[in-house]
């Protein structure tokens, strides 16, 4: 039968249209011609995004706090954990003798305090005159346990470590602040991503102790659907590597982890950015394999697990009403972690009054679930929240 179709579509066609019917006939398949010039792609997304500010050497501390006979939501225990921590500036201290000028920025799943030194975020913020001028703020950097230099798997105990939680990691950071760096209050807490989601956890279990809130990139809500299924995946395809053993691996399961940074890599995407970055296939290909095995070399297997694992009952939603700060939420329009189209954000405004909210619009240059650490993008945001929260 299709030989008969096939030969009166010959006979009807066409010259140029013959051409490609007898192609079919004798390969079986269609093969489109390489593009050869540039008429063969779209004009290309502009404006192109911009590269980031050269790196300040920023004048910096660190430290180590140990939280001694911590007993986690799980029920474990632990004799000592330590919260590793990075400062600017210096505390100072009001008429009570209370520090009032400290600000603590918490990163997100896998990252560190140290993030926060990258010139698209510091070198908006930390300058003279800018919002968190080090020589008038003392800016907190802390790394939660399961990342950074605090304690986490990898330092020897493997998938025999306490399984923390997000209000595990609140509280750590609670214990920090003011056991082990004496604070009573906090002038703000600016968090992204992960770091979001314990802004709302502070907000609801500490009301009176931070002045403000700026939580980016993150939903007041049960992480689930979409969110929870491609973080399930990344974490199945680590534990299904025969490589992990466990936990017990000699070497790292690497195409587990291949394939949890590839969806890592899906997940943090920026459609517009990227395309205008990447506007060829060849481009894109390179861009997204080097992406991959850069995100590969940083990762150690059990630590992941640990870090993704640990949003597993987060949950502010039936508390929004405690908060009591000033709150200035942020999400980005191209954010595939958390969709712009959900109703959440105008939920959660209607029920408590002190949380503001904005949707930062896309373009060729916001950078998907990443525009958190581009200050450009919120810096009148928090200006705005700075002065709406001072005394």
């Amino acid at each position: 039968m299709f030989s008969i179709i096939l030969a009166a579509a010959l006979q009807a066609a066409s010259p140029a249209t013959a051409s490609v019917i007898n192609q079919i006939s004798e390969t079986g398949t269609l093969t489109a011609p390489r593009p050869t010039t540039a008429s063969d792609f779209p004009p290309p997304l502009r404006p192109t995004p911009a590269a980031a500010p050269e790196p300040i050497d920023w004048p910096t501390s660190e430290g180590d706090y140990i939280v001694r006979n911590f007993k986690f939501r799980s029920g474990e225990s632990a004799a000592e954990v330590r919260m590793h921590y990075t400062t600017l500036g210096q505390p100072h201290r009001n008429a009570k003798g209370e520090i009032d000028n400290a600000i603590m920025v918490l990163h997100g799943t896998g990252g560190s305090g140290k993030q926060f030194l990258v010139p698209q975020f510091a070198n908006l913020l930390y300058g003279p005159g800018q919002p968190f001028d080090i020589s008038k703020y003392w800016i907190i950097l802390p790394d939660n346990i399961g990342h950074g230099g605090s304690s986490k798997p990898s330092d020897g105990m493997r998938m025999r470590f306490p399984k923390y939680d997000y209000d595990d990691m609140v509280e750590l950071q609670h214990r920090l602040l003011t056991e082990g760096l004496g604070l009573k209050h906090i002038r703000l807490i600016i968090g992204t991503s992960m770091g979001c989601m314990h802004g709302f956890i502070w907000g609801e279990t500490y009301p009176d102790f931070p002045k403000a809130l700026m939580p980016m990139a993150c939903m007041p809500t049960q992480i689930a659907g979409l969110n929870r299924q491609w973080r399930q995946l990344a974490m199945d395809a680590v534990t299904s590597d025969p490589a992990w053993m466990g936990g017990d691996y000699k070497t790292q399961p690497v195409q587990g982890i291949r394939t949890a940074a590839s969806l890592l890599f899906v997940a943090g995407s920026k459609p517009l950015n990227n395309q205008a970055l990447n506007p060829t296939r060849d481009q894109a290909v390179a861009a997204v394999r080097a992406a991959v095995e850069r995100d590969m070399a940083r990762r150690d297997a059990n630590d992941f697990l640990y870090q993704f694992d640990s949003s597993r009952n987060y949950n502010p939603w039936p508390g929004i009403e405690k908060i009591k700060a000033p709150t200035m939420w942020i999400n980005s329009a191209d954010d595939f972690i958390n969709p712009r189209n959900f109703p959440y954000p105008e939920w959660t405004v209607k029920r408590n009054p002190v949380i503001q909210f904005r949707m930062i619009p896309e373009s060729t240059e916001t950078q998907g679930h990443g525009t958190h650490t581009w200050a450009k993008f919120w810096i009148e945001d928090l200006k705005a929240l700075m002065a709406r929260s001072e005394d």
